[in-house]
């Protein structure tokens, strides 16, 4: 694992929680505090992203069904996009 740092400045009310939670035993050490915190957020914006795809998949109109054709329309469509 890369070992980059970061620094930043804490009010001390919040320095206090941080070190009464890794003196809970839950966490070895801030970092591994901080990281858990980093790694539940990227897993809401995963979700939240996931939901908000669907919410437009619903909001797209009726569906069909899913033949080679659409496929083939489908992957015509990406690539323009893209080109």
């Amino acid at each position: 694992m890369s070992r980059n740092t970061m620094s930043f400045a804490l009010p001390p009310s919040m320095r206090s929680y941080i070190d009464e939670r890794v003196r809970g035993g839950e966490y070895g050490n801030t970092s591994e505090y901080l990281r858990d915190l980093i790694r539940r957020d990227q897993q809401a914006e995963a979700a939240r992203r996931f939901r908000q795809l669907i919410a437009e998949g619903i909001e797209s109109g009726e569906g069909r069904v899913l033949t080679s054709e659409v496929v083939d329309e489908l992957r015509a469509s990406a690539f323009e996009r893209t080109v």
